[in-house]
């Protein structure tokens, strides 16, 4: 029996072959908080019959079902390939390094039709029984990656879904050694393509992936449910960086709105000879949209930096994650 609390819960993780079908978990994420929720549409007959006071309830029926919500997380040395890829659009092998048992995963950005995801998430009762829901059809709308002074590297995933079950029965949940990301393992670079130069004076960086979709393909012929969403506008990559005010490097690309290239870097421990834990975004153009430096008092100044990541015309954005995963 489970721990009849949140302590109890459980969320599993599968790529679907075919959007909304059911795929069994294959990896168990270890989240800080979800809001993964069920969508009706319901409509109830209005039909007026003598003497009726109260809508009849055999009247009333489920026109469509969806699913939506977020994923809180922090980002670990092992099990994000499958995320990552879902949310990047490549698919993506793990490429050994030498004979190591580091294995390298490039995701770049590309369209991410025919990426969707199971999601199991696992509902402890009071008494420590564990009830399950399976969301079919979770596609990734947007990712946020933050890290902080003192804290770790965190995301926030959000999703949309085709539909919700409970038949599929629980998977039973196993998770592999492995650690956060930390402020402490974080280097933030900018300049040019390939050949950035770490900046002073970071303090916090955040990014975020939007991928817009047509997310309401609910057709006739389809019992109420959606077809898989279509990308409908170009990716949105935002972000901000809190610095102490060390030197004017930012600030005059701000004012010239010169583009450069942005690396943002978690390094952790060695894996295989010079092979280490990595978490890396690649941003090769970003420009500069918010950052005034203003005094705001006697302590230090602290400009808060805000960008938006462009297309350079030859680089594509991605994120290299250097793990012991032989698979995503």
């Amino acid at each position: 029996m489970a721990i009849g609390s949140g302590l109890g819960a459980q969320i599993g993780i599968a790529a679907e072959s075919t959007y909304g079908t059911y795929a069994a978990p294959t990896r168990f994420i270890e989240f800080t908080k979800e809001g993964l929720v069920l969508q009706k549409t319901t409509a109830q007959s209005a039909g007026i019959s003598a003497n009726r006071l109260l809508p009849l309830s055999s009247r009333r029926v489920v026109t469509q079902r969806q699913a939506s919500g977020s994923l809180d997380m922090e980002v670990t040395s092992k099990g994000m390939g499958i995320l990552l890829q879902s949310l990047m659009g490549t698919s993506v092998t793990p490429v050994q390094q030498a004979a190591t048992s580091a294995y390298l995963q490039t995701h770049v950005l590309a369209d991410t039709f025919g990426k969707s995801l199971t999601l199991q998430k696992g509902l402890p009762l009071t008494t420590g029984t564990v009830t399950r829901k399976n969301f079919l059809g979770c596609k990734i709308i947007s990712a946020e990656f933050s890290c902080e002074v003192g804290g770790m590297l965190t995301a926030t995933f959000e999703f949309d879904c085709k539909n919700v079950e409970e038949t599929s029965v629980l998977a039973s949940a196993s998770y592999p050694a492995m650690a956060p990301f930390g402020f402490h393992q974080m280097s933030l670079k900018t300049g040019v393509y390939a050949s950035e130069t770490a900046r002073d004076g970071i303090r916090k960086v955040s990014v975020k992936f939007e991928r817009p979709q047509a997310v309401d393909r609910f057709y006739a012929g389809q019992s109420g449910l959606k077809k898989e969403p279509i990308a409908n506008d170009q990716v949105k990559i935002t972000g901000s960086i809190e610095m102490d005010y060390v030197d004017t490097v930012l600030d005059d690309l701000h004012t010239s709105d010169a583009e450069t290239s942005l690396v943002l870097d978690f390094t952790g421990p060695i894996i295989a000879l010079t092979h280490a834990e990595r978490f890396t975004v690649k941003l090769p153009a970003i420009r500069f949209d918010d950052a005034p430096p203003t005094v705001e008092g006697f302590d230090v100044v602290k400009p808060t930096m805000s960008f938006v990541g462009l297309y350079d015309g030859t680089n594509q954005p991605s994120i290299e994650y250097m793990s012991s995963d032989v698979t995503i």
